[in-house]
C-alpha cells in the first residue's frame, strides 16, 4: 500500500497521520465538493415568484396544492400554514399569531424575494366561525362577505407593512373551485 504522509507535504505540520492512497483521495475529493458547494446561506436564498397563506385544515391541502400547480408555480412559492388562513393575520380573536406571519413573510421577502402574497381561504372554516360566529358563514353569502372584508382588511395591512409586495386572495371551495377577490 502506498503511504502518503500528509505532515510532511504541508509545512509546519507534523506527520502525526498517515493516509492510505485511497483514503487520501476521498479526502481530497470531498474537500473538493465542499468548496464548490454552495454555502448553506446562499442555498436558501433565490428568487420565487409569491409566499401562499393558507388554512390547515387537512381537506385543503390537496386542492390549494393543485390549485398552485395549475397555475405554473410549483417550486416558485414559500408557504405559511395557519389556521384560518388569511382571518388569522387580521381577526382580533387571533391577534397573538399575527407576530409570526408578519415575521415570516418579511424572511421570505428577504431570503426569497417574492413579489407577491397569494391568500386563499376556503369555506366551512372552522376558524373564521371561532373568530366571527356562526352567523358570519350562516350561508354561503354572508359567508363570502365575512372573507371579502377579512381580505380587504389584509391588504391594508400588507399596504403598511410590505407596500412592494402584490396581493391575491380567494375563497376556495371545498371541492377545489376558487373564487378571486380583487
Amino acid at each position: 500500500m502506498t503511504v502518503v504522509d500528509i505532515g510532511a507535504c504541508c509545512s509546519g505540520l507534523r506527520p502525526v497521520q498517515r493516509l492510505g492512497r485511497r483514503h487520501f483521495l476521498q479526502l481530497a475529493g470531498g474537500a473538493g465538493l465542499m468548496a464548490i458547494s454552495p454555502s448553506p446561506t446562499s442555498a436558501a436564498e433565490g428568487d420565487y415568484q409569491a409566499m401562499l397563506l393558507s388554512c390547515i385544515d387537512p381537506r385543503m391541502v390537496s386542492p390549494v396544492y393543485t390549485y398552485m400547480n395549475q397555475r405554473g408555480l410549483a417550486g416558485q412559492y414559500s408557504q405559511f400554514v395557519i389556521a384560518g388562513a388569511a382571518i388569522a393575520v387580521v381577526a382580533p380573536k387571533f391577534e397573538a399569531w399575527r407576530p409570526a406571519f408578519w415575521d415570516n413573510l418579511a424572511a421570505t421577502v428577504q431570503l426569497h424575494h417574492i413579489k407577491r402574497l397569494i391568500a386563499i381561504d376556503h369555506r366551512d372554516c372552522g376558524a373564521a366561525q371561532i373568530a366571527y360566529g356562526a352567523a358570519s358563514i350562516a350561508n354561503p353569502q354572508i359567508e363570502a362577505e365575512t372573507h371579502r372584508k377579512v381580505f380587504e382588511e389584509l391588504r391594508g395591512e400588507l399596504g403598511k407593512r410590505q407596500p412592494n409586495l402584490t396581493v391575491e386572495t380567494g375563497l376556495m371551495a371545498l371541492d377545489g373551485s376558487i373564487k378571486m377577490f380583487g
